[in-house]
């Protein structure tokens, strides 16, 4: 079934941010990465079977502005607080991938009320002595194409993809963004290993196990900081099971919430 998505844009904190919303039910807010999220995609359609989702492109990425005061990770984290409170929601389902998560995390151990479950799809945002993760600023678009998935059939689909001069200039400007908020120390935040203890709201953490940008290591990682937390690792799975892997990563999504709601 494909579910109808609108797209609007909301003013927060002195910033015009791009949205894309669809289905209904509790709240499901997805944190995109660092390549976006200017498009309805498939695993969408099929989470807002169950929940409202709730896609916002992040301060400086897509057709977002970028604001004055955006100047780290911690910046974000506080914006969505507000994106959240402005906009009255409750109860939500936090879904933060890559880029994404490690924001979903940073928000997590500021303030928890908002929420009901969180999920972290191969975050970063922490560094594991033995296991350094992909320098992607060094990667050509190929490169880092190609290493995103486990499938290079998917590779090169992407890779095929004819993307007109508005998405060009909008990949080009979600790097910059990145680069600024990510290039040194490079995709972690020192401090965050210090308090993800903070963290008591039911927690999912999602790997493919052939991820190539942050080691599948990372995951038992983050499950030893955040208490009571729960690990599953996707086989034959990239850096982006929700892509990748959509049944799969759906499926998890959906029987997490229903555990954790019962």
């Amino acid at each position: 079934m494909t579910v109808a998505s609108r797209h609007s844009f909301e003013q927060v904190a002195a910033c015009r941010v791009s949205v894309l919303r669809g289905g209904a039910g509790d709240p499901l807010l997805f944190l995109h990465g660092a390549r976006g999220a200017g498009r309805w995609l498939p695993f969408m359609d099929h989470l807002a079977e169950k929940f409202e989702v709730i896609v916002p492109e992040h301060p400086g990425f897509g057709l977002s502005d970028t604001p004055a005061w955006l100047d780290n990770i911690g910046d974000v984290a506080y914006f969505y607080l507000d994106f959240i409170e402005a906009l009255k929601l409750k109860n939500i389902h936090l879904v933060g991938s890559s880029l994404g998560g490690w924001i979903a995390s940073e928000i997590a151990i500021r303030d928890q009320h908002p929420f009901r479950t969180l999920t972290l799809v191969a975050p970063a945002g922490i560094h594991v002595n033995g296991a350094p993760t992909a320098d992607i600023f060094l990667w050509s678009r190929e490169e880092l194409t190609r290493n995103l998935f486990y499938s290079q059939d998917l590779a090169e689909a992407a890779l095929n993809y004819p993307m007109s001069e508005e998405e060009q200039n909008i990949q080009l400007r979600n790097s910059i963004t990145m680069a600024k908020l990510a290039w040194q120390p490079r995709l972690h935040d020192p401090d965050l290993k210090k308090w993800l203890h903070r963290v008591h709201l039911a927690t999912l953490i999602l790997w493919g196990d052939s991820d190539r940008l942050i080691p599948p290591a990372y995951g038992p990682a983050f499950q030893s900081l955040i208490p009571g937390s729960r690990l599953e690792v996707i086989p034959q799975c990239g850096h982006l099971p929700h892509i990748e892997r959509t049944a799969e990563f759906v499926s998890a999504v959906g029987k997490f919430i229903g555990t954790a709601r019962s």
